[in-house]
């Protein structure tokens, strides 16, 4: 049988600086150059960026550093930034959102104003990765979203540099899938790392769900395969990735790969990817180079 769309296949996944120490234990565990996306906390000083970035460099894997525009507080902070993972990391890809903070604590409310300065290029930057809601976010609208997405799709193409989109945690396959299919009638055509939550509690996936906006009805958790009776049971993301891979299709939906985040714990996500190598199931029938 042909193994089809896979979600080991050019994976990527979050780690904060706290997780680097775990992550060194399990470097072995992944392929060389696995994206690792860092994320921008707000207990986080620069120094602590920088240095996580390097480190997630050093273990072997390829770092991906979130720029979260609301908490720059100047242009020069966003170049000391860029010139310090340039220097220690090599950094030549990055996630940049608005961030999650209620008012910019700079010049740079959104992701837009930040792609606009023109400086990734200069730096060394050459793929660049914006954010995907596919049930929406609570604070914009539908029809801006969309526009946001397609004015910044636009500025990096003008800018020479490569794009992707990685989305927001999901439960729900079918909203997923929904959202890809409009993605790709509007012509958006770039990969999409679908963003997929790691094994944890219930009790703990809907604590960051109610943190993102994410849709987490008992309806939509008992499709992905739990209760809200059992907060402490852990779930895995197994049905979920399983009703994706039935139903993703490179014509409709087009290039996707996953992203996960490990609400669990580094070693819970491991162990989860170790029972995928090992089962090594075909998940589609169709394949992505």
């Amino acid at each position: 049988m042909t193994m089809g769309w896979n979600c080991l296949t050019g994976l990527s996944f979050e780690a904060t600086a706290r997780d680097v120490a775990m992550l060194a234990t399990c470097a072995s565990r992944f392929a060389p150059d696995t994206i690792v996306a860092i994320p921008s906390l707000p207990d986080e000083d620069d120094a602590e960026r920088l240095r996580a970035v390097a480190e997630v460099r050093a273990l072997g894997f390829t770092p991906m550093p979130h720029v979260a525009a609301r908490r720059l507080t100047s242009l020069a902070s966003l170049e000391r930034l860029l010139a310090g993972w340039a220097d220690s990391a090599r950094v030549d890809r990055l996630l940049v959102l608005a961030g999650d903070c209620a008012e910019p604590s700079g010049e740079f409310p959104d992701a837009l104003s930040v792609i606009r300065t023109g400086l990734f290029g200069q730096y060394g930057i050459r793929q660049v990765v914006i954010a995907g809601y596919p049930e929406g976010h609570g604070k914009i609208t539908v029809p801006k979203l969309e526009q946001a997405m397609h004015d910044k799709l636009a500025a990096l193409a003008a800018q020479g540099l490569g794009a992707e989109i990685a989305t927001q945690f999901c439960f729900s396959a079918q909203s997923v899938l929904a959202w890809l299919s409009r993605l790709r009638t509007r012509e958006i055509t770039v990969p999409v790392r679908l963003g997929i939550p790691g094994p944890a509690t219930l009790r703990t996936l809907l604590r960051y769900a109610a943190l993102c906006g994410v849709a987490a009805s008992a309806s939509v958790l008992a499709r992905y395969g739990v209760s809200l009776a059992r907060l402490n049971n852990r779930a895995g993301p197994d049905t979920l990735v399983r009703d994706l891979a039935d139903s993703l299709t490179p014509v409709r939906h087009g290039e996707v790969l996953a992203h996960f985040y490990p609400f669990g714990g580094m070693e819970g996500l491991c162990a989860w990817l170790d029972r995928q190598t090992r089962l090594q199931v075909p998940l589609a029938k169709v394949e992505f180079s």
